[in-house]
């Protein structure tokens, strides 16, 4: 493998329905950077059927180039055909680095990709940079820059490893929603669009899709969220997240959880924030009865405010929060509640 044909970062752009995933920007933002550090452009990959169209918004978010993969075999999402075509597109076009978003279709079709087109993979990342490989000189071993370093939760979040892939290309991961920052659209942006078909002719791999259940979400995605309210074992028990509850209904806000939280089967996995859960930007984010392990501060830490409430003046969270409250939160929290309740009420 000649490593010098493999130029440029390039963002696999999902969609569904025709509709851009949100994580597809965030990794564009994120792309924007590393190809800063690497003096080399940004190119999205669009794949679906009838998608031209939304190319306008791809390079508002950073896109100098979007390679559109349109077939009607490719109108939702299947394996096989999705496979073929990201492949097929790695194959001609040699990128150096190519990120794709950690959602169920990502995580499918990431490692089947790589697979394909024989390079490694880095699942489920929350830092990426470029720099040195290995990250301190060895002596007798040559000393690598310009990698792309990838960086994930290991062992539960127990961990955190640093990988590269110094040897093949493209440097390939997934990538976890809500961990990229998008950047401010830019209006009117053009980018260059190339029309690429490889050819896809059904066979017995493909999938037959006999029909499409969408689910109704009963509760708002907590990455949405600009309210969390979020509890930890110091809540107690799953009765206690009651008083929580009513607090973020005072506030338009939503509960969520820490990784202990659903580990003993109080809350729903879809509600737990940290490195094994959501990350998560809200303009306020309340840590009521969470210690502030360094899993779940990186899953919050980049939050506007944050308010902590625990009844341990040396846990770990207050070194995180903008504003402390050292006391017993089935004391604290219904005072809380009532004294917003208060405040709105006088306010109308």
């Amino acid at each position: 493998m000649n490593l010098e044909e493999y130029k440029g970062v390039y963002v696999f752009a999902q969609q569904v329905d025709n509709e851009i995933s949100s994580i597809a920007f965030e990794l564009l933002g994120k792309a924007k950077d590393l190809a800063k550090d690497l003096s080399t452009d940004v190119t999205a990959v669009l794949i679906g059927s009838d998608v031209k169209g939304l190319a306008d918004q791809l390079a508002e978010y950073g896109a100098d180039k979007v390679i559109v993969v349109d077939d009607p075999e490719l109108k939702d999402y299947r394996t096989e055909p999705y496979a073929h075509a990201l492949s097929s597109v790695i194959n001609k076009y040699k990128p150096e680095i190519m990120l794709v978003g950690a959602t169920a279709i990502g995580r499918d079709l990431g490692p089947r990709v790589s697979a394909r087109v024989a390079t490694g993979l880095t699942a489920d990342c929350t830092v990426l940079e470029i720099g040195d490989f290995p990250l301190q000189a060895v002596p007798g071993q040559e000393q690598l820059h310009n990698q792309l370093l990838m960086t994930r939760p290991a062992f539960g979040g127990n961990t955190i490893a640093t990988i590269a892939c110094p040897y093949n290309r493209p440097q390939m991961a997934t990538v976890r929603a809500g961990v990229m920052q998008k950047i401010e659209p830019i209006k009117g942006a053009r980018a260059v669009v190339e029309e690429f078909n490889p050819g896809f002719t059904p066979d017995n791999k493909y999938v037959e899709i006999l029909d499409i259940v969408k689910s109704v979400a009963e509760t708002v995605d907590i990455m949405d969220a600009k309210i969390l309210v979020s509890g930890g074992r110091g809540v107690g028990s799953p009765e206690n997240f009651k008083i929580l509850e009513d607090l973020a209904e005072v506030l338009g806000g939503t509960v969520s959880c820490s990784r202990a939280v659903v580990d003993s089967g109080w809350k729903p996995k879809d509600l737990q924030v940290g490195q094994t859960g959501k990350t998560v930007r809200p303009n306020v984010y309340f840590a009521i009865g969470i210690s502030g392990a360094i899993q779940h501060v990186a899953g919050m830490e980049e939050s506007d405010i944050i308010v902590a409430i625990n009844k341990d003046a040396d846990a770990p969270i207050f070194d995180v929060a903008d504003y402390g409250v050292v006391g017993d939160l089935n004391k604290i929290v219904p005072k809380l509640t009532e004294a917003l309740k208060a405040e709105i009420a006088a306010a109308k």
